[in-house]
């Protein structure tokens, strides 16, 4: 394997894996290969971010930890380009903190080492069909979000939402099952320029009237010592 390229065919996926474990590396290409993918490779961020900017991608598989330049600091600068090939990040990090800052920086999926080769070949078809890199629609049941137009639509009916219930959404739907606390969500909706917390309370409130006013299916949920959650059932 080397930081080559190679030709795409018509109709066949064409991914980049960016990891520097080559034993990992070498497994996962030769498995790609089976399933009629051609995979190239770079054994570092610098390396990885080279060739995204060179070539065009159906889907770039990014390790997390990489010499040189890290997986966050890749994918946040192929996102600053304008570059919208999806990232599947592949971690052995499991915490929501990770997840978010993963999202924040323009990844669209997760995958958790060690993995099964089939949920690879799963997601990276899945991620390949919307070639959006960063994610343009979140859904959780009928809820839909669309990033692009900044609006919001529950059951096909368009929501009434300022800025803030907006970001506030959009945290918690990338988030989604798991809770998003407070402070984090605080955090991720003004920065360190935080209002007092009954800005957050209230900004709950009126996002919650619009989500679920006249739904059946309730999905903003205050989850008890965690904070918010967008899921469908409540814990």
């Amino acid at each position: 394997m080397s930081d080559t390229t190679t030709n795409q065919w018509a109709g066949q996926l064409q991914l980049l894996l960016v990891e520097d474990d080559l034993d990992l590396a070498t497994a996962v290409i030769d498995y790609l290969d089976l399933e009629d993918i051609q995979c190239d490779h770079a054994a570092n961020g610098l390396s990885g971010l080279t060739l995204i900017e060179l070539n065009r991608y159906d889907v770039v598989l990014l390790d997390l930890n990489l010499p040189k330049m890290s997986g966050l600091q890749v994918c946040e600068q192929l996102r600053a380009q304008g570059i919208d090939t999806p990232v599947l990040m592949l971690t052995a990090r499991d915490t929501l903190d990770d997840k978010l800052t993963g999202f924040a920086k323009g990844a669209d999926d997760y995958l958790v080492k060690p993995f099964a080769m089939e949920e690879l070949i799963v997601r990276t078809r899945v991620l390949a069909l919307r070639r959006s890199g960063q994610v343009k629609r979140l859904a959780v049941a009928d809820l839909e979000l669309n990033l692009a137009q900044h609006q919001a639509f529950r059951a096909g009916s368009a929501l009434k939402l300022s800025p803030t219930a907006l970001k506030i959404l959009e945290v918690l739907m990338r988030a989604s099952p798991n809770p998003v606390s407070r402070d984090k969500l605080m955090q991720a909706v003004w920065g360190d320029d935080q209002p007092d917390s009954n800005s957050l309370k209230v900004h709950i409130f009126n996002l919650r009237k619009q989500l679920d006013k006249d739904a059946g299916l309730k999905l903003l949920h205050t989850v008890t010592g965690k904070g918010f959650a967008i899921k469908e059932l409540a814990e």
